[in-house]
């Protein structure tokens, strides 16, 4: 029996846990899905916005591959190099191969001055509250802001600064934590300015997110004709790719609008490169420099400036890996040396070591990339089955993490979080409402057991 660790239960771990128990060519396989939080689906539970039903509902899909017999989901795991983590050496005796699949765990950062002042968050910060990650900082986000800018102009930039929009009504049947929906409630933030170093043809949003922007009830959304120009692209859109063209013809559709009388305003800004961001003891502003395009697909500064208002700052400008202690990595990549998937020390591959997912290839692609991304590196796995299996790890590793400290949180706890997350909803007066914390999901899932 080829008895595999996969470490991640978002899309690419329960991808490749599903392409190792389907293939043929080696039978017997069978998959323990590790995950240091005790709830699966990673970033399909704790990254897609609660109003995404649709996005979000792919945890069903998911959920048929971690109820398979031959599949087990062992939450609160976590591997590493602390106290109560398993180390990888560990891991590779207790199964026959490990795949990391721990995606890209931060955000890149800006590197100019005031980034880290009180009200400067990275979105990741924000979406984990409101997603209620139980290790989110409490809400204090929205606090007292008036205005807010979203630096970055991606799905997930569009994603924060729909939920600002949004009134508390809308978000009420989703399972935005009480805590956040309470916050969100008591908001002042009027204005909301998403901004871009570049123009509107290469913006990463998909149309899709940005349409919705468009049909939020009680917000207006204003793009400036003048500024979004700049574009060559901008007054004839017919040669670009499809996905830009349509970006460029939605923008088109709201520039030069007035502004939204009452409710909630959205600026999309264009050509805008952040410098600083200005305050003292708390961020009150955002320096730009105004860009223009530089004739090679990039921008060059103008040294004219502009500042916008904010008490609250969502940095949204892309993920980035972080090293796993006890495996190699890249730092200027922030991914995983390998070669399809096997992990390499020192340019040799590592025998047992895997990788799939953003860990692999970095933070690109969207949630079906995963698939193919798992197939390869299974693919690797299988063809080198034989040397793996001549390895022989204990029979039971489920007893061997217990042994070594750890108290894995099984299916039926994961089971006992459902129920104990609807029955909050209906004490509640809504749907499922998620559990936030530490302590309730470990004791939601005790009482599952």
């Amino acid at each position: 029996m080829l008895r595999v660790a996969v470490v991640g239960s978002g899309p690419s771990g329960v991808y490749t846990a599903r392409s190792l128990v389907e293939q043929r060519a080696v039978p017997g396989v069978t998959v323990d899905v590790l995950d240091r939080l005790p709830c699966p689906y990673g970033l399909v539970r704790y990254g897609v916005a609660p109003d995404h039903e649709k996005i979000k509902s792919l945890q069903d899909n998911l959920r048929v591959t971690l109820e398979h017999p031959d599949v087990a989901f062992l939450g609160n795991v976590p591997v590493g190099d602390g106290p109560r983590e398993l180390p990888p050496r560990r891991l590779l005796e207790l199964y026959h191969a490990v795949v990391y699949c721990v995606g890209a765990a931060t955000d890149r950062r800006l590197g100019i001055p005031g980034e880290d002042l009180p009200g400067s968050f990275s979105a990741t910060e924000f979406v984990s509250w409101y997603s209620a990650h139980p290790d989110a900082a409490p809400g204090g986000f929205v606090l007292g802001a008036r205005s807010a800018v979203v630096i970055g102009v991606g799905n997930v930039a569009v994603d924060v600064a729909r939920v600002l929009a949004r009134g508390a009504e809308e978000l009420r049947p989703t399972d935005v934590p009480d805590a956040a929906l309470a916050a969100l409630a008591d908001s002042r933030v009027k204005d909301i300015h998403m901004a871009g170093r570049r123009g509107p043809s290469q913006a990463k949003f998909t149309t899709k997110e940005l349409r919705e922007l468009g049909a939020l009830p009680g917000a207006g959304t204003l793009v400036r004709a003048e500024e979004a120009a700049l574009d060559a692209a901008w007054a004839d859109p017919s040669g670009l790719p499809a996905a830009a063209r349509r970006n460029v013809e939605v923008l088109r559709s709201w520039s030069g609008q007035p502004r939204a009388a009452q409710g909630r305003r959205i600026h999309l800004r264009f050509f805008l490169r952040p410098v600083a961001l200005l305050g003292d003891g708390a961020v009150r502003a955002v320096r730009f420099e105004r860009t223009v395009p530089d004739g090679r697909g990039g921008v060059t500064g103008t040294g004219r400036f502009e500042e916008i208002e904010a008490q609250l700052v969502l940095r949204s400008v892309g993920y980035r890996g972080v090293p796993i202690p006890g495996l190699p990595f890249d730092a200027e990549r922030g991914t995983v040396p390998h070669d399809r998937g096997r992990v390499l020390r020192e340019g040799v591959p590592s025998p047992g070591e895997y990788v799939a997912g953003w860990i692999k290839r970095g933070p690109t692609g969207v949630i079906g990339t995963n698939r193919s991304c798992a197939k390869e590196t299974v693919t690797s796995l299988l063809a080198d089955a034989d040397a793996l299996m001549a390895r022989r790890p204990p029979t039971d590793a489920r007893a061997a993490l217990r042994a070594a400290g750890q108290d894995p949180v099984e299916w039926p706890g994961w089971l006992g979080i459902e129920a104990a997350e609807a029955e909050l909803g209906r004490l509640l007066g809504r749907g499922r409402v998620k559990i936030p914390d530490w302590e309730g999901l470990l004791g939601a899932a005790r009482d599952g057991r």
